[in-house]
């Protein structure tokens, strides 16, 4: 992958993580990084910035990461909904995961924070991008992330059924 072709925003309102992330970032050959405190900084960074990936902390004040992601993948005048977000936490309990999930991040990584988990989080949004899905209650990558073979209920995703011409 062609890290140096990257532009990764940052959004932490601890700055030492974001000088820690920045780092790694450029560690791993990422040349372009910015950074925002807060939520309400980084849509206004999107708005002038042409950003990749976005990787968000969790726990921010005022606007949270949740918030963020929410308002990235829903509001009428977010910049760009459909960019992929890595959320950042120390709190990976399950319903902080399905609560980051439920809003529509791309991919989760757990504090502390290594160049693999960051390099791998990103190849996966990069390399293994989920379509996106939008339902009445939710917009964002598609959630499956395996095939369950035991799923007894309806197949309603396009894909997911059988073609005539197979």
């Amino acid at each position: 992958m062609r890290f140096d072709l990257l532009k990764i925003l940052l959004v932490d309102d601890n700055h030492h993580m974001r000088v820690l992330l920045t780092e790694i970032l450029r560690a791993i050959g990422v040349k372009q990084v910015f950074e925002a405190a807060d939520g309400a900084e980084a849509l206004q960074m999107l708005r002038t910035h042409p950003i990749d990936i976005v990787m968000t902390d969790l726990a921010m004040q005022p606007l949270d990461g949740i918030d963020f992601v929410r308002l990235l993948r829903n509001s009428q005048d977010s910049p760009n909904p459909m960019i992929p977000v890595i959320m950042i936490t120390g709190h990976s309990t399950i319903r902080r995961v399905a609560e980051a999930r439920d809003v529509g991040v791309s991919e989760f990584l757990s504090k502390p924070v290594t160049a693999r988990g960051v390099i791998e989080r990103i190849n996966r949004v990069v390399e293994n991008a989920r379509p996106f899905v939008r339902s009445s209650d939710y917009f964002g990558p598609d959630r499956r992330r395996r095939e369950d073979p035991g799923y007894p209920g309806p197949h309603r995703r396009a894909r997911d059924k059988p073609r005539d011409d197979a």
